[in-house]
């Protein structure tokens, strides 16, 4: 496993997740820069639904002044883009989404948040603390994040050499809910974002892109095809089973010998009171 290495973006690299890297004026920034390619215009609208994933975007369409300052108070950046060739550029505004609340958090952007930020939206879930998050929230969260919760008595919560005190020098960020005279503390740490090496699969989509057939994954795999398989062993594990089934003497004789019954309790008790009649009546 490697760390992931964050490669320069372009219109063409851009997904759902690594969207939240950029920000407005890299939307102005990237689209301009892919007008220069020829299939722009058969993948924008892919290209546009990948960026409304992390930002507001408007175009507006009455271009004057007074219009283009309320935008821009709403905290939108203006610029231009051409999303049909036949036309000109026009003017759109562009907003990355705010994440404020626990709702706001997804897969995609969960990530690019810190933990300080993190803490602040938990916060906002009108202190309800980690329990009051929905299941799934959690589970966003501790995709991106080592998340470790306790609730102390207040005045225990600081205590000299506790957990409080190694979790934070181990590099966690503390939000410290107050629950009457205990403190519940959430502690979070960013996870570290790694990738795994695929490389066996990499190299067969290389393959695969040049027509070609992957090689077998060891040097006797080729040999090993043409020796039949092993049909010989299963036949005579088969006439070994056959042969257990022929009857032994010795087992049929301790067969004979079964005090198990199949009879009724009642019909038991009737035969046994006719043998007793029966040597009643020898004896006499």
């Amino acid at each position: 496993m490697i760390m992931k290495e964050k490669k320069a973006l372009s219109l063409k690299t851009l997904t759902k997740s690594n969207v939240w890297d950029i920000q407005e004026n890299d939307v102005f920034r990237l689209w301009e820069a892919a007008e220069k390619e020829a299939d722009l215009r058969d993948n924008q609208n892919v290209y546009i639904n990948i960026i409304r994933s992390a930002f507001d975007i408007e175009e507006i369409k009455i271009d004057k002044p007074e219009i283009i300052k309320k935008y821009e108070q709403r905290g939108f950046k203006v610029g231009y883009l051409r999303l049909d060739a036949s036309k000109d550029h026009s003017k759109w505004a562009v907003k990355k989404k705010p994440i404020m609340r626990v709702t706001d958090l997804t897969y995609e952007n969960i990530r690019h948040i810190s933990a300080t930020k993190l803490l602040e939206v938990i916060n906002r879930n009108f202190g309800g603390g980690w329990e009051s998050l929905s299941q799934s929230i959690q589970d966003i969260i501790e995709n991106g994040f080592h998340i470790s919760v306790t609730t102390l008595p207040s005045d225990r919560l600081h205590k000299a050499g506790g957990m409080y005190e190694k979790k934070v020098s181990d590099g966690y960020e503390v939000l410290e809910i107050p629950k009457g005279t205990w403190t519940e503390a959430i502690f979070a740490k960013e996870k570290p974002e790694i990738e795994k090496q695929h490389l066996k699969f990499e190299d067969e989509e290389e393959l695969d892109r040049k027509g070609m057939e992957p090689e077998p994954e060891n040097e006797n795999e080729e040999e090993d095809e043409g020796i039949a398989e092993p049909e010989d062993s299963y036949n005579e594990e088969e006439e070994e089973e056959e042969e257990e089934d022929v009857f032994d003497d010795d087992k049929l004789t301790e067969e004979s010998y079964r005090t198990n019954f199949d009879e009724t309790p009642d019909d038991l008790s009737l035969e046994a009171e006719d043998v007793v009649d029966d040597e009643d009546d020898t004896n006499y």
